[in-house]
């Protein structure tokens, strides 16, 4: 871990840097290692490089990291190459390469397959609101992005592409279940990429990969057509980045009601972006070291969470240990009731569109559990875990008050060997259940309560591996976190920080 003195000479440095880079001409060989989503789209509009450059090098760079790390589902190239030849739009991101995650998020014309086998084919006949907001930001997608099958697992296993490895050590998982976009960003592919999160698909593989990963307050962001809403509520959807300043952009440029939407998030004080440069003041922070549900943490991963409360005190923040009163064992009973009941309602509709009924064959064995388990899940018991969650909202509402922020580790261990979680693991259901669970016990409730919540990537292991610490923000109230999450970037910088091997590729 680094001392305050080397932070702040850090820091300085990386200012440096970047005000350098304002004034010398970028080599087209290394800005996608160089700069971030902004920076690219502010180099295509001074014309110092083409949205065609950018899409050429994005896509070589697919081609030579895709064999080692398995990040991409599918190849969209001529249709991206179709995009920049015409006028794209002027938005905040024109001409930036992007990848969106193959779950649950359509592109008219191509398969949204959603990891699994039993959507292959399935070719989407609409754009999703949020993918047409990708677009007139001036995003031009080239692909999408490999995850768990219907995004189950922390993991980015399945049996349509096989492992997706982690650019930090290929033998490491790069979390899930937005793994692809993680291992994407984190190989220098992309500096930003679309993600979703329903139980902390965001976070888990941004703090496997050494990324930043915001997931939003419910109703921030769009979700369908054709749903409004996914899992119950518990799902979202955004993006992981680099750096701060490019999930801020990114948001301001998706976020807000979409046709349908049954409620949304407060309307933010000025744009996200401008709070990025912004002091957060003097917070009230919760730092919890054990998670609700009390399993074991690797002794890393907690003297993470230990040494961002110590740099947040630096910085003039309060912080004490403290933990709300929540039953985490009820609501992982609800939530894997709501889970359950929604693969089993997704399973049935794709049997009935297909004509294929559901099996070994197109689903994986863990998968084959949820529908399973989802048929004998009544009317009352989904509704109950609907309550259930709302009451932990309440209790985290009022833990709250008297804390601006709760800081714990993003993960209990550090990413995982392949092949201890995925959806064909050889054990049964229960036995897998508490494997993954103990995996990822600090980033659910943020789920279940609808609350926003960002891994930041402060840590390494001794072994070499990113280890992130997650922030707990107050419904509605990103504002706050991306004016923490800048500070903390302009204190420890971590934008530099890259897989060693690949320096140079």
């Amino acid at each position: 871990m680094m001392t305050r003195r080397e932070m702040l000479g850090t820091s300085a440095a990386a200012l440096a840097a970047v005000a350098a880079q304002a004034d010398t001409p970028p080599r087209a060989s290394s800005v996608l290692d160089d700069y971030d989503a902004l920076g690219l789209a502010k180099l295509v509009r001074d014309k110092q490089i083409s949205a065609a450059e950018l899409l050429e090098d994005a896509i070589a760079r697919t081609e030579a990291m895709n064999p080692k790390f398995n990040f991409m589902e599918q190849e969209h190239y001529d249709l991206a190459r179709a995009a920049v030849k015409k006028e794209l739009p002027d938005g905040p991101f024109t001409g930036v390469p992007w990848l969106l995650k193959d779950l649950g998020v359509y592109l008219k014309g191509t398969v949204t397959a959603n990891g699994s086998r039993y959507f292959k084919g399935d070719v989407a006949s609409f754009t999703s609101d949020l993918v047409k907001r990708h677009e007139r930001a001036g995003f031009v997608i080239f692909g999408k992005t490999t995850c768990p099958e219907f995004g189950l697992t922390g993991t980015t296993e399945n049996k349509v592409t096989g492992d997706t490895r982690n650019p930090w050590n290929p033998e490491r998982i790069t979390g899930g279940s937005s793994g692809g976009a993680a291992a994407a960003v984190a190989a220098g592919v992309v500096p930003a990429a679309h993600g979703s999160d329903g139980g902390g698909s965001i976070r888990i593989p941004s703090s496997c990969c050494g990324l930043f990963g915001l997931k939003p307050s419910l109703g921030r962001v769009p979700m369908g057509p054709p749903h409004t809403e996914s899992w119950g509520g518990l799902s979202v959807e955004h993006a992981l980045t680099r750096t701060v300043r490019d999930s801020a952009a990114i948001m301001d440029a998706t976020w807000g009601l979409e046709p349908g939407s049954r409620f949304g998030a407060p309307t933010p004080d000025g744009s996200f972006l401008s709070q990025v440069g912004r002091p957060p003041g003097k917070l009230r922070v919760a730092l919890m070291l054990s998670p609700l549900s009390h399993s074991p943490v690797d002794p890393e991963c907690a003297d993470a969470a230990r040494a961002a409360a110590h740099l947040c005190e630096s910085l003039g923040h309060y912080v004490e240990e403290a933990a709300p009163t929540i039953d985490m064992a009820t609501l992982g009973a609800a939530a894997f009731a709501v889970i359950g009941a929604s693969v089993t309602a997704e399973v049935d509709a794709r049997a009935k569109a297909s004509g294929i009924p559901p099996g070994p064959d197109v689903l994986e064995p863990i998968t084959l559990d949820f529908y399973g388990y989802g048929q004998h899940v009544s009317g009352t018991d989904y509704l109950n875990g609907i309550y259930a969650f709302q009451a932990a909202a309440t209790a985290m509402s009022n833990f709250m008050q008297n804390y601006d922020v709760i800081l714990s580790p993003t993960l209990a261990q550090l990413p995982l060997p392949l092949g201890q979680i995925n959806l064909s693991p050889g054990v049964d259901f229960e036995t897998w259940g508490k494997r993954a669970a103990m995996f990822t016990p600090f980033t659910q409730i943020a789920n279940i309560t609808g609350q926003p919540a960002m891994s930041v990537p402060l840590s390494m292991s001794r072994s070499g591996l990113p280890i992130g610490v997650q922030f707990i923000g107050r419904y509605g109230e990103e504002a706050l976190l991306f004016r923490l999450a800048g500070q903390l970037e302009q204190a420890a910088p971590w934008r530099s920080r890259r897989p060693p091997h690949l320096a140079g590729a």
